[in-house]
């Protein structure tokens, strides 16, 4: 299938099932285990919708335009496939090709191959490597789940290499964007828990009520935003439209200024 822009959604409030914490631009190192996304307050909530039934896992490319501190810094894609036997592959890749990250010829790729069990996206195996002038890391990770243990070898501190414990629904990074995709409902509140590269980390992101306009480039959609506040002013913010199977726009501010800014440029089914 060709690629193709992403069409102008101007619908009414996204109710879908699948983001990238793409672990923002791999660099957010997020941590996840997915629990049943919370309501707000019946006070608080928008007229009640039908529904929506969770969408099947279907293969997509996609590519992003990386930005560092509101300046073009590279382009970053994420790619879905099925793997068979059930399982599944999704993979990060960022090129610093502009200002710093060009620079430094910065490059960081990220798979994770998982199945799906007991309606969880479980992570099975794990590879990160990230590359830069005079600096070289990899961590290779396995999720054992006869024994409910994670572990992680390579380039990482030692502290890292322990074994952790794995509870059901726990996720890697890269799993953590198609739960939100598949969970995200207007005024919800999601709760992940990620094991990620020996570390155990809990998320919490508040859904938007109704969508908001979005513009990127020369197209504009109708998006709803799924924000996570870390501490005042460091925020990652995601912004999620019906019909289209990764996030448009992902954010990451630190100290109220924008950081890290991936943008939509186009997706394919593979």
């Amino acid at each position: 299938m060709p690629p193709r822009p992403i069409p102008s959604l101007r619908a009414a409030p996204v109710a879908l099932s699948l983001p990238l914490g793409l672990y923002l631009l791999a660099m957010a190192g997020q941590a996840a285990a997915r629990t049943a996304p919370e309501t707000v307050p019946p006070g608080q909530q928008p007229q009640a919708e039908a529904a929506v039934p969770q969408r099947a896992l279907e293969p997509f490319f996609a590519t992003y335009e990386a930005r560092y501190q509101g300046k073009p810094a590279g382009n970053a894609s994420l790619r879905l496939a099925g793997d068979g036997d059930g399982r599944w592959r999704i993979d990060l890749a960022l090129v610093g090709e502009r200002g710093i990250a060009g620079a430094t010829r910065l490059r960081i790729e990220q798979s994770t191959v998982f199945d799906e069990a007991d309606g969880h996206y479980r992570p099975l195996s794990q590879a990160t490597v990230r590359k830069a002038l005079l600096f070289d890391q990899n961590a290779t990770g396995i999720y054992d789940w006869s024994k409910m243990q994670a572990h992680w070898s390579g380039s990482i501190k030692k502290d890292r290499r322990q074994p952790l414990d794995l509870q059901p629904g726990d996720m890697s990074a890269l799993l953590l964007n198609l739960a939100i995709m598949r969970d995200v409902q207007p005024g919800a509140i999601l709760r992940y828990r990620l094991v990620d590269v020996g570390r155990v980390r809990d998320h919490t992101y508040q859904v938007s009520l109704e969508p908001e306009t979005l513009e990127v480039g020369d197209m504009s959609y109708d998006a709803l935003r799924v924000a996570r506040t870390d501490k005042p002013g460091d925020e990652t913010v995601l912004w999620v439209a019906s019909g289209v199977p990764t996030p448009i726009r992902i954010l990451q501010r630190k100290d109220g200024e924008d950081e890290i800014d991936l943008r939509l440029t186009e997706y394919r089914g593979v």
